[in-house]
């Protein structure tokens, strides 16, 4: 049995919390490159002034994105680990406290959904934590603004639907986004499973890297055949047209019941923001 402190945890946490913020991923950042390259006009100017924000907020040490996002926290917890000194989600919770005050990163969070008022320190965060084998325990922060989060949408398909509805849906759902979710996005969707594993599936796609398909290669063609359709589009960067309105789709799927389709769709902006860190 490893033992891993709580004040490690909150550590790793608060520093996720502001790397998160402050960084563009690198897939993303390549995927801009790609994209300006192709791209002339307005689109190519947006694109440009995308990279050169993503560029002065690393070197300035401030926000990619005023929308500092839902803190939400992806861990894989080794079944071999024990945590001493606290327990887990305090040390998350107090980990995003600090991190969002030490980045003065902008709160969000309203303490219930109806009344609205800020917690002000942008807990709590949203955890979704699965124990696996192993005497590690590896750290997902990302960050999830709500022009894109208002966006996604999660629909029950009838199996004889086929893929032609998924596909449809998830299409129609990214022409209905428009400009909303801050074009180029990167669109995750998530198939199987039931209602809320289809939801989370579609926003644990998101935090696959660029450029990696799924490993199946059906849903691998159904990625870049779903790429090609939703660029077609011609929403394009800051929704003034162009040819990129996405810079990637990745699916993840998951068994699911004989009588049901559960599809789910979750956009991220350009700035589709996480970091990881295994302790």
């Amino acid at each position: 049995m490893r033992e891993i402190a709580f004040e490690s945890i909150k550590a790793a946490t608060a520093s996720l919390a502001v790397e998160s913020n402050l960084v563009l991923p690198r897939g993303i950042r390549a995927a801009l490159d790609d994209a300006i390259a192709k791209e002339e006009g307005m689109p190519k100017n947006i694109l440009e002034i995308l990279a050169e924000n993503a560029n002065t907020a690393q070197a300035l040490g401030i926000p990619i994105c005023q929308d500092t996002g839902m803190a939400v926290i992806f861990a894989e917890i080794g079944q071999e680990v024990a945590i001493t000194g606290g327990y887990f989600e305090d040390a998350i919770q107090e980990g995003i406290r600090e991190g969002y005050k030490k980045g003065s990163l902008r709160n969000s969070i309203v303490r219930d959904p109806i009344d609205r008022v800020n917690t002000g320190d942008n807990t709590p965060a949203i955890i979704h934590a699965r124990i696996v084998p192993g005497d590690r325990l590896k750290l997902v922060c990302a960050p999830k603004g709500f022009g894109s989060e208002n966006m996604g949408a999660v629909k029950m398909l009838k199996p004889s639907d086929g893929i032609e509805g998924v596909m449809d849906f998830v299409v129609d759902t990214v022409a209905k986004a428009d400009a909303n979710p801050c074009p180029p996005i990167v669109v995750g969707v998530g198939v199987g499973g039931t209602m809320e594993k289809a939801a989370l599936l579609s926003k644990e796609a998101l935090l696959r890297d660029l450029g990696e398909h799924n490993k199946n290669p059906f849903w691998a063609g159904i990625e870049v055949a779903l790429l090609k359709k939703i660029n077609a589009l011609g929403i394009g960067p800051a929704g003034l047209g162009g040819k990129t309105t996405a810079l990637s789709v990745s699916i993840e799927t998951h068994p699911t019941h004989i009588a049901g389709l559960p599809a789910a769709v979750s956009i991220g902006c350009h700035v589709t923001r996480h970091t990881e860190a295994v302790l």
